[in-house]
């Protein structure tokens, strides 16, 4: 043994100090998944070419407006949803650290964009006059 250690103390060492010192990540990593609200239009493609079953699911919340909930537990990083979405909403990013205590840590919800805000004539009180009909009676 003492000429197995002898031999090979010269050489590099064969681990990587992790977590003191990040290891590289290559470009094309398959890690997480990253949703870019924006340009989402909505069509589930992602969800259909989806190998597992329920790892992605996108919702509607509003007018042109998605939610997208990313299941890392069922994920398999194939990259599939990301391939198939029309206006790249979807990018896999380097991100590799994905352990979680509970399952639930593993269940993303990436938000929608916030709702327009309405126009600014309309906030400041320059709407229709109130004898047109189209306010109502307050009582």
């Amino acid at each position: 043994m003492l000429s197995l250690v002898l031999r090979s103390a010269p050489h590099k060492p064969a681990t990587v100090l992790y977590p003191r010192e990040r290891p590289f990540v290559p470009e094309h990593f398959r890690g997480s998944i990253a949703y870019v609200a924006s340009r989402c239009i909505g069509c589930k493609i992602c969800e259909r070419d989806c190998p597992s079953r329920d790892a992605i699911t996108i919702t509607k919340v509003g007018d042109k407006r998605f939610d997208c909930r990313i299941s890392r537990d069922r994920c398999i990083a194939c990259g599939q949803c990301v391939d198939s979405c029309p206006r790249d909403a979807l990018e896999m990013v380097t991100t590799f650290e994905l352990a979680a205590l509970r399952r639930d840590e593993l269940r993303i919800v990436f938000p929608a964009e916030p709702a327009p805000a309405a126009a600014p004539e309309a906030a400041a009180g320059g709407g229709p006059p109130s004898g047109d009909g189209t306010a109502e009676p307050t009582a």
